[in-house]
């Protein structure tokens, strides 16, 4: 039988794929302190979503378009004096349901199941999804390395990086506009609803082991990959639903990090600043 054709095999692929993706960018997420707004991003893909269904086009490409007006929205309302960024994530995300809701609401009859696309079917994944998977991780991967300098600078010190003359308003647009990608790409595993979890929590896990960057992140991997193929074995195992349980062993890993990093005494209580490495 064709490696292609094994629905399990796919899925292993998958979920190594997405793990290593959400790992890498989750660092840059849990530091820069934009679970907020990743969380915003991947619940207001939902109007793109039903207008892609609406007019006969691929889900995904609905969710891209949604999400870069949504990054590119909060980069926008974030650089008005006085605004903050919370409030302007907010709003967009708001206005992102009440649009997804109108729409719905104005289709008589619409019956799309968007379940899948809301919670993930990693079992469904094609070679297309894996393809898609593969290069959009390669694309994240060279554009954090290449840039790391400037966003390190324009995430912890925007001041000084002005000073430099940096322009911290276009390297926060690249950092939000490749979580957009990140998040876009890994909801068909594990849905729009989930995806912060895997996202956020081992790379959260991972900042509990250590300050230093790179090793967060290739901890924040590690974790994000182990997460998703405990979570995969365990969908098979006990027959429950794949997204839901790469979520709930996701969650799981930083709640056994932060006992096990408290009990050993390696980090003193509080949430502490990363540095570059």
């Amino acid at each position: 039988m064709n490696w292609w054709d094994d629905v399990m095999y796919r899925a292993v692929a998958e979920v190594v794929l997405v793990g290593a993706l959400a790992g890498l960018i989750g660092v840059q997420v849990v530091v820069r302190r934009l679970s907020f707004f990743t969380m915003a991003l991947t619940h207001a893909t939902f109007p793109g979503v039903v207008a892609a269904s609406i007019i006969g086009v691929n889900l995904l490409v609905g969710g891209v378009v949604t999400g870069a007006v949504v990054a590119v929205g909060v980069a926008a309302l974030t650089r008005r004096r006085g605004q903050d960024a919370a409030a302007a994530t907010g709003v967009l995300l708001s206005g992102g349901f009440a649009l997804g809701a109108a729409l719905v609401a104005s289709q008589n009859g619409f019956s799309r199941d968007l379940s899948s696309f809301l919670v993930g079917s990693i079992l469904t994944v094609g070679a297309q999804d894996l393809i898609s998977t593969a290069v959009a991780l390669v694309a994240v991967a060279l554009v954090l390395a290449l840039c790391a300098r400037p966003l390190l600078y324009a995430g912890f010190d925007p001041d000084g990086a002005r000073a430099a003359g940096l322009s911290t308003g276009r390297w926060d647009l690249v950092l939000l506009l490749t979580i957009e990608v990140v998040v876009v790409t890994v909801v068909p595993a594990v849905g729009t609803i989930l995806a912060l979890s895997l996202i956020v929590a081992p790379a959260a896990a991972a900042r509990l082991w250590s300050d230093r960057h790179a090793v967060m992140t290739a901890t924040a991997v590690v974790f994000a990959v182990a997460s998703g193929l405990a979570g995969l074995y365990a969908s098979s195992r006990w027959n429950v639903a794949a997204g839901a349980s790469i979520s709930l062993t996701a969650t799981g890993v930083l709640l056994a990090s932060w006992v096990l990093v408290r009990l050993r005494g390696l980090v003193a209580p509080g949430t502490r600043r990363a540095v570059p490495a």
